[in-house]
């Protein structure tokens, strides 16, 4: 059957244009295969970390903290709420180059983007209901799901209000809160409570779990916790029963006590978005809303994948970039990748930013009993790190780190590094790790100097 404006016969199909999909896109359409992305928003050409998530966000983090600088300074020329619109402004210049250039790659590679919601109809087809023109029916030898994650909802009486936010939306409030509750205490509600507080605004955290960071060592988890509320950030415990609003004011009411703000951000985590996809006409199976994935990125469905956060793995970009490098092997190459035993770290962008790797002591201590191992653990405090001056010269030397090390054999088996630039001094330790390289060939490293790398030197030699 010909092509024409309602049928589309492909060799790959991506639905969505997050960083797996779109990449395995322009891969596969650079080597002559016919390739389409579907997206049904072109706000979101690029996907979710260059359009709402992980780019803009860490742009107006940037510039909050350079406005906190400069209140403490005593240079600060504009009012917050100015600065505070003036980062919006610099944010929304910055996205719409990122969005536009993103379409502009896959269209240079000869990817064929389509403006519509995708629904699968059955396997291998999927009906577009385009943004204009009649409904189109595509049929393609290989699908792949990339429709990503969104915020999940607070299922409480009050939650629906128009002062109630989530991580998308709080980004274009019209004005700077002056009071914000967060609810979720994870990555994201720490992140905005820290981009917020250095906006001026009098922030809240409502946690509901039992005890802060609990993925974290007790001793990380309370300095990040006093350093926050130096930054002027407080801290509730409780669960959330509902939201009154009452005015230009909303009421948080928890199992004890509440908390009252102007406006509320829910930060709860991410739901995959996957409502409406028809995924039982093609019998694809999920849980939990997830589309179920071998560790090849394979749904139960031959010839169809799907990739990033929609399929319930690690909700990382960087994931989702070893998504697409799993199944362009798997697909087209010797089919020798696949995410068994990632070894990956994370980032929690606070200020410093939260770093993580492996186990963490307590999981560590475990560990060692269990297998008869001895480990060296070695801690510091960033500011008593005498031959690191990098953190000391931005005027940040707040901060720890520690390496968790099997003596046997000198391996790093965790680590976290809170501090100036840990987001790339984590990839190091990330690569250590995955290749098996002893601790202290690391910290015999040479590094440029005055770098934060050098905390290897001083901590790991």
């Amino acid at each position: 059957m010909k092509n024409d404006e309602t049928f589309l016969d492909l060799d790959l199909l991506v639905i969505g244009f997050g960083k797996a999909g779109k990449t395995l896109a322009m891969t596969r359409a650079a080597a002559g295969d016919r390739v389409a992305i579907v997206e049904k928003s072109p706000a979101m050409y690029g996907g979710t970390c260059i359009n709402v998530a992980c780019v803009p966000t860490k742009t107006l983090l940037t510039s909050a903290e350079r406005v906190h600088d400069a209140m403490k300074q005593g240079v600060l020329s504009v009012s917050l709420d100015e600065a505070f619109a003036s980062a919006q402004e610099h944010r929304d210049a910055f996205i719409a180059k990122l969005n536009s250039v993103n379409k502009a790659m896959a269209e240079g590679k000869n990817v064929a983007i389509i403006d519509g919601f995708a629904r699968f109809v059955a396997p291998k087809t999927v009906e577009v209901t385009q943004a204009e023109g009649a409904p189109l029916q595509i049929m393609a030898d290989t699908i792949v799901i990339n429709t990503g994650a969104e915020p999940r909802k607070l299922n409480v009486p009050g939650a629906d209000g128009e002062r109630v936010y989530d991580s998308t939306s709080i980004q274009f409030v019209d004005k700077r809160p002056s009071e914000l509750a967060v609810i979720g205490a994870g990555p994201i509600g720490l992140e905005f409570a820290t981009m917020f507080a250095h906006m001026g605004t009098k922030v809240t955290v409502v946690d509901a779990g039992s005890k802060f960071l609990p993925m974290f060592d007790r001793d990380v988890a309370d300095l990040v916790r006093a350093d926050l509320e130096d930054l002027g950030v407080h801290f509730v415990q409780g669960g959330v029963q509902s939201l009154t609003h009452e005015g230009d004011r909303v009421s948080v009411e928890l199992d004890q006590g509440s908390v009252s703000a102007d406006a509320v951000l829910v930060a709860i985590g991410r739901v995959p978005a996957t409502a409406d996809l028809g995924l039982e006409n093609a019998g694809i199976e999920t849980e939990r809303g997830f589309v179920t994935v071998d560790e090849y990125r394979r749904t139960n469905v031959d010839g169809i994948y799907a990739v990033g956060d929609v399929n319930g793995g690690p909700q990382f970009t960087y994931i989702s970039y070893d998504d697409y490098r799993i199944v362009l092997d798997h697909k087209w190459g010797e089919g020798k990748k696949s995410a068994n035993g990632r070894i990956f770290p994370t980032s929690t962008f606070i200020n410093p930013p939260l770093s993580q790797i492996g186990m963490n002591e307590e999981q560590a201590r475990a560990w060692a009993e269990e297998n008869g191992k001895e480990l060296d653990i070695r801690v510091s405090k960033i500011a008593d790190l005498a031959i690191v001056p990098r953190p000391k010269i931005l005027g940040n030397p707040r901060g720890m780190a520690k390496f968790i090390i099997d003596k046997a054999n000198g391996l790093i088996v965790g680590a976290v590094i809170y501090s100036v630039d840990s987001q790339e001094l984590i990839n190091t330790v990330a690569l250590a790790m995955r290749e098996q390289i002893p601790a202290a060939r690391i910290g015999a490293g040479i590094y440029t100097h005055p770098s934060t790398s050098e905390l290897f030197n001083a901590m790991l030699a």
